[in-house]
């Protein structure tokens, strides 16, 4: 004898034995699965000796800033300005911003051939009173 039952959500007639439905494709029955094993508890280690030896060696002068915005010289834009004029075909305001590499570029090029003189002349004059280098 073929023993059947009806599935709740579509009414089809299915195998007794069936937990979903072979028509509309849903459950019908909760699964039943062997009891699980227990995994064994995870060891849990406590290290309670916090032996921490880190030292901060960072400096007075390097915490406190000084010297200007982030260790960065001040420049006074008009005395740029003046040196650049009278002195930039060799480089004198690139000496007193502290670019010595530029200032030797500047010296031995005559200023970029002039015109990176000119266009220092320019971008000083729009700079602020106190400028960061």
């Amino acid at each position: 004898m073929n023993e059947e039952k009806f599935c709740k959500h579509c009414g089809t007639k299915i195998p007794i034995d069936a937990i979903i439905c072979t028509s509309c494709g849903r459950q019908v029955e909760t699964l039943v699965t062997a009891p699980q094993q227990s995994a064994p508890a995870p060891q849990i280690i406590i290290n309670n000796d916090n032996t921490n030896q880190n030292v901060n060696h960072v400096s007075a002068s390097a915490s406190l800033n000084i010297g200007g915005r982030n260790g960065k010289k001040a420049v006074n834009r008009s005395t740029a300005l003046l040196l650049c004029i009278v002195g930039g075909w060799f480089g004198a305001h690139k000496f007193y911003e502290g670019k010595i590499g530029m200032g030797i570029v500047y010296a031995c090029t005559v200023g970029l051939c002039m015109f990176g003189w000119i266009a220092d002349i320019i971008s000083i004059s729009k700079k602020p009173k106190t400028y960061y280098v």
